[in-house]
């Protein structure tokens, strides 16, 4: 299976903060958010793979800054690393109030799984990093997967060679 560029697995959604999309504090749902986050992200996991996806986990978001009523809001997302069948994918979260000026927000990290017709996992082809943030994105998303198996008790620790060497220098 030939490898994708991860630029190639680049979607972008905008979306202008409306009364029906805040809170009592005239800021984003981050429930509202979080669906954005998940819309996009399997945009992009469609991408690199061409198939069918569904969402494995949420393994991070954070909310750093407040999107306010009337902002605008674009979120860039990226497949940082394939394994198997899942793939890791970021979001990014840009916010642009009526000054124009552009900040990043928040941010999150997913994880899609490919499936067939029938709902079984297929393979998916491998990532090849080329920017310096998707190389570094690249690098980490092994540790992120081993720290998510052993809290899932789904790997033992002492098998986690890449956090093992991070920790250790082994």
């Amino acid at each position: 299976m030939k490898p994708k560029k991860a630029n190639e697995t680049c979607a972008i959604a905008t979306h202008l903060v409306l009364p029906n999309d805040t809170n009592f504090h005239n800021t984003l749902f981050g429930g509202k958010l979080m669906a954005w986050i998940d819309i996009i992200a399997s945009i992009s996991a469609r991408r690199h793979c061409n198939r069918e996806v569904v969402t494995a986990s949420i393994n991070h978001i954070s909310f750093d800054k407040p999107i306010k009523m009337g902002d605008t809001v674009t979120l860039e997302a990226k497949v940082s690393r394939a394994f198997t069948s899942s793939m890791e994918i970021f979001v990014d979260v840009y916010v642009e109030d009526f000054s124009g000026d552009r900040v990043k927000a928040n941010e999150a990290i997913t994880t899609f799984v490919a499936i067939d017709q029938r709902g079984r996992t297929i393979e998916v082809p491998q990532v090849e990093p080329e920017t310096e943030e998707e190389k570094t994105r690249f690098e980490g998303a092994l540790r992120r997967k081993q720290l998510s198996l052993i809290l899932a008790k789904k790997m033992e620790p002492n098998d986690a060679s890449e956090l093992k060497a991070l920790f250790l220098g082994k």
